[in-house]
């Protein structure tokens, strides 16, 4: 099992950005129910906590708060950019240092984390809005993969 230990700093900071990136652009994705989105990503790491054991990796990175850069955009293309590049970053690390089934299981976190956003707050009466969909259709892209192998 890969561990925090197994990775230098750097690169454990680009695995553990990862996660919350993928929040904020799902989160950013359509106007209104910051509070409650930032709650759904403290709940999913939560949840995840909760199923401690299953995945040394996870583990780790649940372990700790998540964090959100706190850059300055311009727009909702340049965030959503540079998020989805800190992700394909960090699954490009995984994917050097971590067994195929716990970058896996790093993409179904980073997945359920980000439907746990997207349904955190209605838009326009839907449970999910296309723009968030959108937004998780990128993620998707970006892990390299649907989650769910």
């Amino acid at each position: 099992m890969t561990g925090k230990s197994d990775f230098t700093e750097q690169e454990w900071d680009t695995v553990r950005k990862g996660p919350p990136a993928a929040g904020l652009v799902v989160a950013s994705a359509a106007k209104g129910g910051t509070f409650k989105e930032s709650f759904a990503i403290a709940k999913s790491y939560g949840e995840a906590r909760q199923q401690h054991g299953a995945s040394e990796l996870l583990d780790a990175i649940v372990s700790a708060k998540p964090e959100v850069e706190h850059h300055f955009y311009h727009s909702y293309d340049e965030l959503k950019q540079a998020s989805l590049d800190e992700i394909r970053d960090a699954v490009g690390v995984l994917q050097t240092k971590a067994a195929p089934d716990e970058v896996n299981d790093y993409r179904k976190f980073v997945l359920t984390l980000s439907d746990h956003v997207a349904k955190a707050h209605r838009e326009h009466g839907v449970a999910v809005s296309e723009g968030e969909q959108a937004a998780i259709a990128d993620i998707t892209t970006a892990l390299g993969g649907d989650g769910s192998s």
